[in-house]
């Protein structure tokens, strides 16, 4: 099955334009339910690249069509580790995900993929090829705080990324103690994020507008954010 394509809207904000926009939509909509009494969760993604950084290079470039691997858990947890495809297709953005084991993580951040070639899933098939093909590999860890609110019209997700930084070269992605650092100038910056499927309802494009008004529009992605901090670039 062809995974579902959805739009996606990104914005840098500034801290107390996120205050009034997270007031605004915790009225109207409602928090993830995976996450705390402060509608959070923590998010840290190990991104994959090839021996060419390949990945960078598209996104760099502006390449229409690209794909990005990465290993994603959630509250420095080992309960529930996925790795993921996020695909951008032209205007839009589709995501295939495969949740894994601990020691399945652990074997693919050694870069050993052995194993995957005879798996159900086709993500982790894929995943083979890249290694041994492309010489996938582990190439920087992600880390930041999701503030995020739900609308099930159109499956709308709207999210508020806070706190980002970069885990820099290391890989060491279940260490609650990794040193990370902020590759934004401004580190009270948000990044607010728009996702849902066809059509937005008036009424939340009518506050979102307000996002539009203090901030274009932008081509925002954390791990080239993380990379070119760590002096890798296009």
């Amino acid at each position: 099955m062809a995974p579902l394509v959805r739009h996606e809207l990104k914005y840098y904000i500034s801290k107390s334009q996120y205050l009034i926009l997270a007031r605004l939509l915790g009225a109207l909509l409602t928090p993830d339910e995976n996450a705390d009494e402060n509608a959070e969760y923590h998010i840290r993604s190990l991104y994959f690249d090839t021996a060419f950084d390949q990945a960078l290079a598209d996104k760099v470039a502006g390449v229409r069509d690209r794909d990005k691997y990465r290993i994603r858990i959630y509250n420095l947890s080992d309960s529930f580790i996925r790795m993921e495809c996020k695909s951008k297709l032209g205007s839009y953005i589709a995501k295939r995900q495969a949740l894994i084991t601990r020691d399945l993580c652990e074997q693919l951040v050694t870069g050993d993929p052995s194993g995957l070639e005879n798996t159900s899933s086709g993500l982790l098939r894929e995943v083979f090829r890249e290694m041994r093909i492309n010489l996938l590999k582990p190439a920087v860890i992600v880390d930041y705080i999701r503030e995020a609110y739900m609308h099930p019209a159109e499956d709308i997700r709207i999210t508020f990324d806070k706190q980002l930084r970069t885990g820099l070269f290391s890989h060491d992605l279940f260490n609650p103690r990794l040193p990370t650092i902020s590759p934004l100038a401004n580190p009270d910056q948000v990044i607010l994020e728009v996702k849902y499927n066809r059509v937005f309802p008036d009424y939340l494009a009518e506050i979102l507008s307000l996002a539009a008004g203090w901030s274009s529009r932008s081509a925002i992605s954390k791990y080239v954010l993380c990379r070119r901090f760590e002096g890798k670039d296009f």
